[in-house]
């Protein structure tokens, strides 16, 4: 059997190299559909890792209150004059709440950074040491800072890991000075390094600051968000809860809608699954199409070959080749053309998949590239079957004489 095998492969190259160019074409809509599949894999894939590192980072269990939804279809001006969250409200959702565990406020502004000649654009932070319990984001190298810093507006500051190394070039930071605005800072410690954000942007070029000095600073600039951790086997009870406080922080009557949002993971959960199901939908579209074209153009090009090689055909059974050893002949090189044309598409998708991999989270598992040879190798079955078996089945006398 393995010497059949091995004998029906090497006649089915041979036939492929006789008609390299004729094999190329009758390939290439296999390489297409396994490009396809295989990229459209990679992409799914390396979005599944970077999202659940993403949702790691902003935690499952944390509840972010602001004046607007991530995603929503309100108008953007009815959202606009929603009245701004204050910072007051923190202590009124510790006293009411029995579910918060931790309770921080994160007030948002861009700002300019420099160090001697050196300079970046950032995005500054203005929080508590609780942000720490609201968030996996670690401290990687010296400290965060206290609270008696912070309610005495210490101008001190922990660096996301791009912003240490680019204002500190191989130094260490902590302890250094450097300016936010124009206003001296120093430098506490520097942050895990956290990457992208579903590979758009990068939490690695925030700057983190005291509350209390962000409000004295920069109090007119920027906009105010609260971070509430909560227990993460009762995020729907939490969030119940914290709705209800905010109505009564905001005097809002039953009938009144709100005017403020309470947000959480699941949001984006949401939204990214039904992206991943349009690009996977439309991958496959493309996929089905192109492997349904590639089976059919290696069908017809297996029955031109049938027809050309019908006298070496009744030559091979004149000379006692079975009816098996011819069937397993043509059929082996149908799945030859598929398996070369779907490598090459592997091999293609892999080249892209690196290059995308520099501005968007692509990566290929395993068990991809196995799963598109193992489709290849389907096609060519499912292409090579009837020629195949059209050609096991000549008469080797009708065969001789054939002209």
């Amino acid at each position: 059997m393995l010497s059949l095998l091995s004998e029906s492969i090497k006649i089915a190259i041979s036939s492929i190299i006789s008609n390299k160019t004729r094999s190329l074409l009758t390939g290439l809509s296999i390489i297409i559909g396994i490009s396809t599949v295989t990229l459209m894999g990679t992409l799914i894939s390396g979005l599944d890792r970077g999202f659940d590192r993403s949702m790691d980072f902003l935690g499952k269990d944390v509840l972010s209150i602001s004046r607007w939804e991530w995603f929503g279809n309100l108008e953007w001006w009815e959202v606009r004059n929603r009245p701004r969250i204050k910072i007051d409200y923190i202590d009124k959702i510790k006293e009411r709440s029995k579910y918060a565990e931790a309770v921080a406020p994160v007030l948002q502004r861009g700002a300019s950074l420099s160090k001697g000649d050196l300079g970046a654009r950032s995005q500054i932070f203005g929080t508590t040491p609780d942000y720490l319990k609201t968030t996996n984001y670690g401290v990687a190298e010296g400290r965060f800072f206290t609270k008696g810093e912070d309610r005495s507006g210490a101008r001190v500051a922990l660096l996301g890991s791009d912003v240490a190394e680019n204002l500190f070039p191989n130094q260490d930071p902590i302890g250094k000075y450097f300016k936010i605005d124009g206003i001296r800072f120093k430098a506490l410690g520097v942050m895990e390094k956290q990457g992208k954000f579903l590979g758009l942007f990068s939490f690695d070029t925030q700057v983190i600051i005291p509350s209390g000095t962000s409000q004295r600073l920069f109090s007119k600039r920027g906009f105010l968000r609260i971070s509430v951790k909560v227990p993460e086997d009762k995020i729907s009870e939490s969030k119940d809860e914290i709705y209800g406080i905010m109505r009564q922080i905001r005097g809002l009557k039953p009938k009144e809608k709100d005017d403020f949002a309470v947000n959480q993971t699941e949001a984006f959960e949401s939204t990214y699954n039904q992206i991943k199901f349009a690009i996977g939908g439309v991958g496959i579209f493309i996929t089905v199409l192109s492997l349904v074209v590639g089976g059919i153009g290696i069908m017809n090009i297996m029955f031109v070959s049938v027809k050309e090689r019908t006298k070496e055909i009744g030559v091979r059974k004149a000379i006692g080749a079975t009816r098996n050893m011819i069937l397993t002949q043509f059929l082996m090189e149908a799945i030859m053309i598929c398996v070369i044309g779907g490598v090459i598409g592997l091999s293609f998708a892999a080249v892209l998949s690196l290059i995308i991999n520099q501005f968007f989270p692509s990566t290929m598992p395993i068990w991809l590239a196995i799963t598109s040879i193992s489709l290849s190798v389907f096609v060519g079955v499912i292409a090579g079957v009837v020629p195949s078996y059209r050609a096991a089945g000549l008469d080797p006398i009708d065969a001789l004489r054939y002209e």
